[in-house]
């Protein structure tokens, strides 16, 4: 398997995760893709994503799967345990509406804030920002930090009591947030030891 990324960014760190979770990390190639040079607009990079953005995996006899939680959902099923995405009906449907709250309040959230209010990664890379727009996006990130924090005051994970592609989602959102300086209040105090914890995880550190 090939891997096209960029390493740090906040997808391809969510699918370095998961590979070292499932015990695949050194099955896969990676394969540097300069974003900020705009090699993902390049005609090559296009007919592996027409959507052109990272990652990217590209399986042995071809076929080229993007979006970060479809890629993950093809890993949790081509190896065995841990399981990331849920056994049955309602357990994977259940980590799936978790997942997604997280990423649209969280890891959206954060990459809508640092494209539109910060210098994001420069005037080349933008047909249009508004910083507006972005800085509204940075009370969503703050507000979902809020609804995380009680969630997990009941709850050891983001999706109830194991490890899941939640708190994988989680983690790409929090380094991403790090690295625009938005920090998570103090007082949030379960959801800064989920982090603690989470954090401490191999799979931690191949994301970077």
């Amino acid at each position: 398997m090939k891997v096209y990324e960029f390493k740090g960014f906040a997808n391809p760190a969510r699918v370095r995760i998961a590979l070292h979770e499932k015990g695949l990390f050194d099955e896969v190639e990676f394969v540097h893709v300069d974003v900020p040079g705009g090699e993902h607009r390049t005609p090559e990079f296009l007919a592996k994503n027409p959507s052109g953005v990272v990652p990217v995996l590209e399986l042995a006899d071809g076929t080229q799967i993007s979006e970060s939680t479809a890629i993950t959902e093809y890993l949790d099923h081509a190896a065995g345990e841990p399981t990331l995405t849920g056994k049955g009906a309602k357990e994977r449907a259940y980590i799936h509406m978790r997942q997604r709250k997280i990423e649209a309040g969280l890891l959206e959230a954060i990459s809508h804030y640092f494209h539109h209010a910060t210098e994001g990664l420069g005037p080349q890379n933008y047909a249009h920002k508004n910083k507006e727009w972005g800085e509204y996006q940075k009370t969503v990130v703050l507000k979902t930090m809020k609804a995380m924090d009680e969630y997990l005051a009941k709850n050891a994970y983001l999706a109830g009591g194991e490890f899941s592609v939640a708190d994988i989602t989680g983690m790409a959102g929090f380094a991403f947030c790090d690295f625009v300086k938005v920090e998570t209040p103090a007082e949030l105090t379960h959801l800064n030891a989920w982090k603690q914890k989470v954090f401490s995880r191999p799979s931690a550190s191949v994301a970077a």
